[in-house]
């Protein structure tokens, strides 16, 4: 979530024992070693590859050809990666930085044509509508590259697009009447046409990665875009419209902030801070009090020209869901009950639909990431509530894994088999190190001794006020859940807890109270699908913070506030992206991104060890983005010679495309959020 967007809200009224209390007592035992109830450092991680075949510059292509999980060997069990740059000192200015040996170069901004039908992008903000509906939208977030032959010099960038900013989109801001209300409708179009998902094909020619215009694989998913729902949700009168009386579909993404991929070639993007994108009027249903629906007025105004003589199918009028007809066929009340959940895009088939896989859960999404892959056994999906006082979720799936379906030509049947029915956890943590998967059933136990089966009369109900089931079995409150990601080598899962400025009581999993620097927890699966044991990876602090606050002995060359993005590559090495806010790092540095191989930070038994005093030189800052932007995304090419980097509402920068090229001073650019693609000048592999 970036800061920009962030509700310091707290909808979460359960008395459940906060992370920073369970975390507090753990932390007497940093030198606790985890309990044998998961993968330890001696255990490998079996992926799953896709795959190949070839495509030219004008075919639809609709198979992978390399593998979008590439595969990790059974042996050895310790990545072999050793990181080959010096950390970089931070930065304040209006361009990247990156380590000696590398170049950065912009990719993608926002308003990139993808068609003939859109005009190139107007440095004054005049693009229309029909413009940005073919064009990459605006505040790039997660990112995957799904490749499309054997070389991987050619392929798919899917690109979120969290949010607007409407000063930048448009000459001189919003319209509004004197009354407060918006004016015109190419300009609310616009907007919701600059949100939600990119699938870009871009092509490395001469050592520079381009956008391949007018390609049949390039489209957008916007705020509009008619949608598929799967899974418990589907045709129940929770999703009963006046657009979908029969609950199929849903129209629009909203606030795509983090991501995922699948085993079998596919693009997850996550819906996080949706709920103010509506407003009820009327009285809050339980769900909607619980995620934060709005009660006064539409983030954007968009609900401002509801009945207007040239809206169509009611596109702005089901953003107001305060219900006024007779039954939900007659309005929009149920409008908001299909945003919430992941949504699974094939970037391969241009003429596929997206699908919301609502077995997920539904609630403020970030990030969702596969666990480690194991033949005849299901596949576990994890996805962080980011909101400050949220929980930390698991799906296992009921069917098990089928190598072979990695290289199934209908993706989306895969993600049917796989997503749509298995069971939802979320997650408490003890303060002796192991923690407790919750399932959200029926059948599940509350903290009274009842059930959940005495609040919700069907599963559909638990998915619709997900947050609200959880509350009652009695989750962990955590420090703003976001980003998951899997080693490669170990099968340990890593989340960023951002941080929690409200916080008050501690717990062992988030020991700081008013938590502005934020931490890394992980955690291995134990033998059953409810354990799992867990320990902090490392904490963001100031590198002149004292001993309670600096409890990983950081120093300037890798002090960070606020992580976010995280992403683990193939070989092993753990990339940590951060949206800092506090300011005794962001008055050393903008916001940046870190590298380290934990997998080889072991003990001389074997066990995994965490950043400390010890440690921390193994840690080091790679890229700093520009002022005022937050640094996310991240994805990488299957050999490893290209990193792609997203840089978000940046102030006042890209000036060239050179992305390390500073704006010169007293000049003003307009924005753009972009791709920075990394190069090594020898063309060797990035990191090491």
């Amino acid at each position: 979530m970036s800061k920009a967007t962030f509700d310091p809200r707290r909808f979460n009224q359960s008395n459940n024992t906060p992370f920073a209390q369970v975390m507090e007592k753990h932390l007497s035992r940093r030198n606790f070693v985890k309990r044998g109830l998961g993968i330890s450092a001696m255990t490998a991680f079996a992926g799953v590859g896709l795959s190949a075949c070839g495509s030219d510059d004008n075919a639809v292509t609709t198979t992978p050809t390399t593998p979008t999980t590439p595969t990790t060997p059974t042996a050895p069990t310790t990545s072999s990666a050793v990181l080959g740059f010096d950390s970089i000192a931070g930065s304040k200015t209006d361009a990247v930085a990156i380590p000696a040996g590398y170049s950065a170069y912009v990719l993608a901004p926002w308003g990139t044509p993808l068609n003939t039908k859109a005009a190139a992008w107007k440095a004054d903000g005049s693009n229309t509508a029909e413009d940005q509906a073919n064009s990459v939208g605006m505040h790039h977030d997660g990112m995957h590259f799904f490749p499309l032959n054997d070389a991987g010099d050619d392929g798919l960038l899917c690109i979120n697009h969290e949010y607007i900013d409407e000063d930048a989109l448009h000459p001189t801001g919003p319209t509004f009447d004197t009354n407060g209300k918006r004016t015109i409708i190419d300009e609310i179009r616009k907007e919701i046409n600059a949100h939600g998902v990119s699938v870009v094909r871009i092509k490395l020619t001469n050592d520079m990665w381009e956008v391949v215009a007018n390609d049949a694989h390039n489209r957008r998913f916007t705020g509009a875009s008619v949608m598929d729902i799967a899974g418990p949700m589907a045709y129940t009168s929770y999703l009963e419209t006046r657009y979908s009386p029969d609950g199929s579909q849903a129209r629009g993404t909203l606030n795509n902030c983090g991501n995922g991929s699948t085993p079998w070639g596919t693009y997850l993007t996550c819906e996080e801070n949706w709920p103010g994108y509506f407003v009820n009027k009327g009285t809050l249903a339980a769900d909607q009090s619980r995620i934060g629906i709005a009660t006064s007025s539409t983030r954007y105004g968009w609900d401002h020209l509801a009945g207007d003589d040239d809206e169509r199918l009611d596109e702005f009028s089901r953003f107001d869901i305060t219900p006024v007809g007779a039954n939900a066929a007659q309005d929009y009340r149920n409008e908001a009950n299909g945003h919430g959940y992941i949504v699974e895009i094939d970037p391969y088939n241009p003429n596929s639909r997206a699908v919301k896989r609502t077995a997920l859960g539904r609630f403020r999404h970030e990030g969702c990431t596969f666990g480690k892959l194991a033949e005849g056994q299901p596949i576990t999906f994890y996805s962080g509530h980011d909101s400050r006082f949220e929980y930390l979720y698991k799906f296992v799936s009921d069917a098990v894994w089928d190598p072979a379906d990695a290289n199934s030509s209908n993706r989306i049947a895969m993600g049917d088999k796989y997503m749509n029915a298995g069971t939802l956890y979320v997650a408490k943590f003890n303060e002796d190190g192991v923690g407790e998967w919750l399932p959200l059933t029926l059948d599940a136990v509350t903290t009274n001794g009842s059930t959940l089966a005495s609040t919700f009369d069907t599963q559909a109900a638990i998915i619709l006020n997900t947050a609200g089931a959880a509350d009652l079995v009695g989750a962990t409150p955590m420090d703003r859940p976001e980003w998951a990601t899997v080693d490669p080598f170990t099968g340990s899962v890593y989340l960023t807890l951002t941080n929690n400025t409200k916080r008050t009581e501690a717990n062992t999993a988030n020991p700081r109270l008013k938590n502005s620097f934020g931490h890394v927890i992980r955690w291995d699966e134990g033998d059953s699908a409810t354990e799992f044991s867990w320990d902090i990876f490392v904490f963001g602090a100031p590198a002149a913070g004292d001993a309670e606050t600096n409890l990983s002995g950081l120093d300037d060359l890798n002090q960070f506030a606020s992580p976010d993005g995280l992403a683990f590559d193939a070989r092993g090495i753990l990339w940590v992206q951060t949206d800092n806010g506090a300011d005794e790092v962001t008055s050393y540095t903008n916001d940046q991104m870190l590298a380290v191989v934990p997998s080889t930070l072991v003990d001389a038994d074997g066990k995994q060890q965490v950043i400390s005093a010890e440690t921390q030189a193994q840690l080091k800052r790679f890229f700093v983005g520009p002022n005022d932007c937050e640094v996310t995304g991240f994805a990488i090419t299957p050999d490893y010679k290209t990193a792609f980097v997203n840089i978000q509402h940046p102030g006042n920068w890209p000036y060239s495309a050179i992305a390390t090229e500073v704006t010169p001073a007293g000049m003003q650019v307009r924005p753009r959020a972009a791709t920075v693609m990394i190069r090594k000048n020898d063309g060797g592999e990035i990191g090491v």
